[in-house]
């Protein structure tokens, strides 16, 4: 590892095309992650519900909470992985080509639709792969040539296709915020971005602050204000940036949450009763932490923060 460090520090060039590069093709996947990673949860919720209420179990008359009949038993139905099927038109079954499948310059040149019926093709793809490129080449360029660049790369990876789903969703998979959280341990384990015990603490506090805020607001409006999934996100990026680091990830979440959810309601007219996911401002937020959380308060320190008077004797 440190050999191959070296010779990429010798050849920063190579270096950051590859890192934008391989982010381009990371967002391609993304899109998969994005799409397929649900269907596959409500899949396997569907095949669980199945189980439940088949009659070997001995509980026929009784319908599990959350389970419907379905004319279409999950067996069915060929089972959904992020390598199959192939990708294909979602209009008319068209397979994709390789080809038709590079990152940005496919879409242009296919001018935005399917080769095949001309349907067009959502925006959203190459947004998405673009960010990912773009935000992995901030990351590069933020930590240089070194092996926490490399783990960063994943952190900022794991948020966009959380972010994407959630706002999709309105969940945080587990088979994604968990390995967060552990990957931001072990990191500060082996690389020691902020010190083992401050990463611990910020995984302890970032899932008991929200949960916290969650148990009150039910208490007083016996509503949900959040879900289980924000408590993991959070403490995810306690785990990775210590617990000094999550006033202002709240912080900024919570500012760009509310700016942003006041702008749908005033301009898009969007019932204030629809809930709208926070995790993908927390994911905002602490990336945001990550690369510039400690300028951030170092500024708000020099600027706004009161001395503290010393008494005269």
């Amino acid at each position: 590892m440190d050999h191959l460090l070296t010779v990429l520090s010798q050849n920063p060039g190579v270096f950051y095309t590859g890192v934008l590069v391989l982010g381009l093709i990371i967002g391609s996947f993304l899109n998969v992650v994005i799409l397929r990673l649900p269907k596959m949860m409500e899949q396997e919720w569907r095949a669980q519900c199945a189980e439940l209420m088949n009659p070997a179990t001995g509980d026929a008359g009784s319908e599990p909470l959350g389970c419907a009949v379905d004319s279409n038993p999950p067996s069915a139905e060929p089972r959904l992985t992020l390598s199959h099927p192939n990708s294909t038109c979602p209009h008319c079954g068209h397979a994709i080509k390789p080809w038709e499948n590079i990152p940005v310059i496919s879409y242009v040149f296919l001018g935005g639709k399917c080769s095949a019926c001309k349907t067009p093709i959502s925006l959203r793809y190459p947004i998405i792969e673009l960010a990912t490129g773009l935000l992995s080449l901030t990351v590069a360029l933020y930590f240089g040539v070194s092996a926490f660049t490399f783990a960063a790369l994943l952190f900022t990876w794991l948020l966009i296709a959380m972010s994407a789903i959630d706002f999709d969703t309105q969940l945080l998979p587990d088979s994604l915020t968990l390995p967060l959280l552990w990957l931001g341990l072990i990191v500060n384990t082996l690389l020691g971005h902020v010190p083992l015990e401050d990463a611990v603490w910020g995984a302890v506090a970032g899932y008991l602050s929200l949960w916290t805020v969650y148990q009150v607001f039910r208490i007083l409006t016996g509503k949900e204000g959040m879900g289980f999934g924000d408590f993991k996100l959070l403490a995810a990026l306690g785990a990775w940036m210590g617990w000094q680091m999550l006033p202002l990830i709240i912080l900024l979440s919570s500012m760009v949450g509310a700016v942003v959810g006041i702008a749908l309601i005033v301009v898009r007219g969007r019932d204030r009763n629809i809930p709208i996911p926070f995790g993908p401002y927390l994911a905002a937020a602490g990336w945001i932490a990550l690369l510039w959380g400690n300028q951030i308060v170092t500024f708000y320190l020099e600027r706004f923060a009161t001395p503290t008077a010393v008494p005269a004797y």
